[in-house]
């Protein structure tokens, strides 16, 4: 096994960091090339600009990073002769879908250059689909749940994480958006699943991540938060009002495809699991609103230094500033 990283997000840890990219050199999928893949019985593609807010940063670079460099990393698996190609899509390309559970055939309603990058990736895909190149899509929930390189910037381990560290649940809209969710263990499952398919199954097909129970309103993560977390109470942000992310998704197709494939966390586990990880590690409000685990603060911090240009491309040094460096500039 092995993996492309831009290592971006080196540093960026909670606990014990996973593998390192110290010891390789750093690869772009914008500059991935067939030696990169030839050898691997399938490519999973899990490398994006990941999130709503860091997206809209800057649309051209969204766009660069997670369109023309996914379709970069496919023709190069292609070319390679690499037969699986697992693409992490999204369910935020159903955007502004509203609250009926939608489907894979659903039409398609993107409301942000993540989500938009997302549904054109998977036409272009398709393009390339043929005897010897199958991908499929898995259109993953909200993820949640802790990982060594964690992420703060997506609902439930943020509202977690803003509750232990402030006693209060606050959120950024009037609560009433839908939300599906899925734990990043059950998100490893469907891939794992889906790579060992047979090839008929999963040929060029779309797959939603996650399990019909786990699609909340917002409002309803916030009071599972508060429960959990002593002493916290829901509030609500100046001028907090209707999301245009909204929707709820329907999960049939995944269990019917793959009905020994079971996903084993639920909302109320996954955020005991953020609070006693957070509660080990003496999570704080300076770990909250560092760079270490917001996205959007660690690009632009990287911008800043330099050492990143506008399109997120690496500049001019074989190391990044670790997070929170003070001073640090390319030179």
């Amino acid at each position: 096994m092995g993996g492309l990283d831009l290592g971006l997000y080196e540093g960026c840890d909670l606990g014990p960091p996973p593998e390192s990219v110290a010891g390789r050199a750093p690869v772009d999928t914008r500059d991935s090339l067939s030696c990169h893949v030839a050898g691997y019985d399938a490519v999973a593609c899990l490398a994006a600009l990941s999130n709503d807010p860091l997206g809209q940063l800057n649309a051209r670079a969204t766009y660069s990073v997670n369109l023309d460099g996914t379709l970069q990393l496919a023709r190069a698996a292609k070319e390679a002769g690499v037969e699986r190609f697992a693409f992490a899509s999204s369910c935020s390309l159903y955007g502004a879908a509203g609250s009926q559970g939608v489907t894979e055939e659903a039409e398609l309603f993107p409301v942000t250059p993540y989500g938009e990058t997302k549904v054109l990736a998977e036409r272009e895909l398709s393009r390339l689909a043929d005897d010897n190149f199958s991908p499929t899509y898995l259109r993953n929930a909200t993820a949640y749940g802790f990982s060594p390189r964690l992420r703060l910037d997506i609902v439930v381990n943020n509202l977690t994480a803003v509750a232990m560290t402030t006693g209060e649940v606050r959120l950024e809209s009037d609560g009433s958006p839908w939300r599906p969710l899925v734990h990043v263990e059950d998100i490893c499952r469907a891939f794992l699943a889906v790579l060992e398919a047979p090839r008929h199954v999963v040929h060029d097909e779309a797959f939603n991540v996650g399990r019909a129970k786990d699609n909340r309103q917002v409002r309803d993560i916030a009071e599972m938060v508060r429960r959990k977390v002593d002493g916290s109470r829901v509030s609500f942000a100046d001028g907090a009002g209707p999301d245009l992310r909204n929707y709820r998704v329907d999960f049939s197709k995944l269990s019917s495809t793959f009905p020994a494939l079971s996903l084993l966390w639920d909302l109320e586990a996954g955020v005991d699991e953020l609070v006693a990880a957070y509660t080990e590690a003496g999570f704080n409000y300076d770990d909250f609103t560092s760079s270490r685990f917001v996205r959007l603060r660690r690009v632009r911090e990287l911008l800043e230094a330099g050492a990143i240009d506008e399109m997120f491309r690496r500049q001019g040094a074989d190391r990044l500033p670790a997070p929170g460096a003070e001073g640090w500039k390319v030179q």
